[in-house]
């Protein structure tokens, strides 16, 4: 066992280029640790906003359909108006002078 007799192994204290390796190391660590949280607020802030946007353009979607839907039954019920026979006939009398035919007009076609 040869020992080196000059070598210190612990004085308890530190040196100047430790402490400042280790300070260097602690701000680093703090920095990065900063960098995250705020990395990480940043994107739930921004993850929020997104879902509150959707929701709002579901929303609008929402009442884009009931309108849509609406329209679409009057629609409907205007298509059966127009389609009567009862105002067929009426606009055939009336605007256009027709008449209903006779029994020997008519030719059954089979």
């Amino acid at each position: 066992m040869n020992q080196n007799k000059n070598q210190i192994l612990w004085t308890g204290e530190e040196s100047k280029a430790n402490r400042k390796g280790r300070k260097l190391g602690l701000l680093i660590l703090i920095t990065l640790l900063l960098f995250f949280f705020t990395g990480g607020a940043l994107f739930y802030v921004w993850s929020r906003i997104q879902v509150i946007q959707l929701g709002y353009e579901i929303s609008n979607v929402l009442k884009e359909e009931r309108a849509l839907t609406e329209a679409n039954k009057k629609l409907r019920v205007e298509i059966a108006t127009l389609k009567s026979y009862a105002r067929i006939e009426k606009l055939a009398v009336e605007e256009l002078k027709m008449a209903k035919p006779r029994p020997e007009q008519v030719i059954v076609i089979r």
